[in-house]
């Protein structure tokens, strides 16, 4: 006697929704062209980079550019978010740091040597177009740098031995901490590919630098110039 009953069989599996697929695919490919071009922007510049070039490398169609950026500065846009988003954590874990000066200075270097191990391609990326052709691409990471500023300026502030700096002059110390941190980036970045020794110099010169902002931080209130 055979059953032919519904429930005597195995339940098929939910199926996902149309709408669904077609999201994860769009945000798959929006993905691949973003990847792509941190690929070919490890070798060259974005203002030299074309549409053609980016989806071959992508594995997508010129066409299916366009239902993702309006052109390549957008793209170049969404990148400086993505890279200062990084970025951006890692100077919150270093304003986060406690203990004796010698000793934040050392995790500090630290911590920027990893985050440049650690994001290569986007730091690169950062470095490159900082001062590079595309103005929306610049002004992106002129503005986002200058809120990095500010972050500082507020978290140096709050610190103990921040009572009595002006506004002005906590721009102006945050300003020199997040230039620091930019340029040592950028020499980590310049170091050959595994030289340790390299290495090894661009973090003391950092150190030595960091000390002598820290020497002029601790002495700036007794030695400012008097106020006009």
């Amino acid at each position: 006697m055979s059953h032919t009953s519904e429930a005597s069989g195995p339940t098929a599996p939910e199926q996902p929704r149309p709408g669904g697929t077609r999201q994860a695919q769009k945000e798959q490919s929006r993905r691949a062209l973003l990847d792509a071009g941190l690929r070919l922007l490890e070798h060259q510049n974005l203002s030299s980079l074309g549409v053609r070039e980016l989806t071959r490398e992508a594995g997508l169609s010129p066409a299916g550019f366009y239902r993702h950026f309006r052109d390549l500065d957008e793209l170049g846009v969404v990148l400086v978010a993505e890279s200062l988003a990084s970025l951006h954590l890692m100077i919150r874990r270093i304003l986060a740091e406690q203990g004796e000066p010698s000793e934040l200075i050392d995790r500090t270097i630290a911590v920027i040597a990893r985050h440049v191990r650690e994001h290569r391609p986007h730091m690169r990326f950062l470095a490159r177009e900082r001062h590079g052709g595309v103005q929306p691409v610049r002004e992106a990471i002129a503005a986002e740098l200058a809120a990095f500023t500010s972050e500082t300026a507020a978290a140096l502030g709050a610190l103990p031995d921040g009572a009595g700096w002006s506004e002005p002059e906590l721009r102006m110390l945050a300003g020199l901490y997040v230039e620091h941190l930019v340029a040592t980036a950028a020499a980590f970045l310049e170091a050959p590919t595994g030289s340790r020794a390299a290495e090894r110099r661009i973090a003391a010169l950092a150190r030595d630098q960091l000390r002598l902002i820290s020497i002029g931080r601790r002495h700036w209130l007794a030695d400012r110039p008097a106020q006009d």
